[in-house]
């Protein structure tokens, strides 16, 4: 079979070698003579590969023991509404630092429960082109905790510093997780859906500050508190057990690879080359995004008209080059070079980005 380029934003490309991995096992994990998917989440057999999965994460990213680990299902739509339901008390504020369309809906989440403010908000007529400076945040000292969103996959913009806070620093990192090493302890909670660097879609990380999870708001009902899934090791219902299962092929793999460092200096080569074509003939290929907010992980770029952007994104497919039209919301071409997209198929875009030209 003749796998594809893959520049999906999500569900995104996972490595070859933990598809073929589970391909292998599918059947019979361990030699149990059950799928990993009929296994029982409180057997021997599926809790190794869940111990395995909490495991990794804590190294690969160096998670201090003052935070917790879960691995929770909803993606990170529901931890926009989760984060304000345990953290936003009655009659108390937390800051929104607004970037794109995913910070607005996490807004939009809180305001159902309390009431939040908006710290900074850099759209300009509906367009997300840059991060915010530090000193053009507007900051609550009474704030219960600031929310970002790390990298924004619509806008194809990133925080390559994150902000500096006093409340506790709650980011959305779905889209950018485990990209390069970051320090753990910054952070009151980080969420991650893991359908773009991790594993499928429906699973989301979770790394929370012990501090902050003992200022847990009272009334949540049980499924909706992170206190009920630390406490009981993730395991407090059903996990979506194959979905843990293919995090942790895709970690091991990480770690075999040389871990974080390794994967980030990986990412940022094939950025460089990406942005490169780009900026060298910016009158065809023209990125919206400030440079010194260009994500590494999404890439947006617009040719001169709409039609010719059709016309580029037919002619990729023709090169099986799939996943590159941009957002139904803003349109163009984004390519999403997540941990998994290999340089080697960047490479392969350039090339045909080049030929596209010399042909107009």
């Amino acid at each position: 079979m003749a796998r594809v380029i893959n520049f999906n934003a999500g569900p995104a490309a996972l490595p070859l070698a933990a598809l073929e991995r589970a391909q292998a096992e599918l059947l019979d994990l361990g030699g149990t003579g059950m799928s990993v998917i009929e296994h029982s989440h409180r057997g021997k057999a599926y809790e190794a590969v869940h111990q395995q999965a909490l495991g990794l994460v804590r190294e690969l990213l160096a998670v201090p023991d003052s935070h917790e680990v879960l691995l929770l299902q909803g993606g990170a739509s529901l931890q926009f509404a989760m984060v304000p339901m345990n953290f936003l008390p009655e009659g108390q504020s937390a800051d929104y630092i607004i970037t794109g369309s995913w910070s607005k809906k996490a807004l939009g989440e809180a305001k159902l429960v309390g009431k939040p403010r908006v710290a900074c908000d850099v759209g300009s007529g509906g367009k997300y082109t840059r991060i915010p400076t530090q000193a053009e945040l507007d900051l609550s000292s009474e704030a219960a905790y600031v929310h970002i969103t790390s990298n924004n996959t619509i806008a194809g913009s990133q925080w390559q510093r994150f902000p500096e806070t006093s409340a506790p620093l709650i980011a959305d990192m779905s889209s950018d997780v485990m990209w390069r090493p970051i320090d753990v302890s910054k952070f009151g909670l980080i969420y991650a859906g893991a359908q773009k660097n991790l594993g499928p879609s429906g699973l989301v990380l979770v790394i929370i500050d012990k501090a902050l999870l003992a200022k847990e708001r009272e009334g949540t009902p049980a499924i909706l508190r992170y206190s009920t899934h630390a406490e009981n090791g993730s395991l407090y219902n059903t996990p979506p057990t194959f979905s843990i299962y293919l995090l942790r092929n895709v970690l091991e793999l990480m770690k075999e690879q040389g871990g974080l460092a390794k994967v980030e200096q990986k990412n940022r080569a094939k950025s460089a080359l990406l942005y490169s074509i780009i900026d060298q003939d910016a009158d065809f290929y023209r990125c919206p995004v400030e440079q010194e907010s260009r994500s590494h992980m999404n890439v947006v770029f617009n040719l001169p008209t709409p039609e010719l952007e059709a016309e580029f994104i037919k002619a990729a497919g023709e090169r099986s080059i799939v996943g590159i039209k941009g957002h139904r919301s803003v349109g163009g071409v984004r390519v999403s070079i997540y941990n998994a997209a290999e340089l080697a198929w960047v490479e392969a875009l350039v090339s045909f980005m080049a030929d596209f030209r010399k042909g107009k």
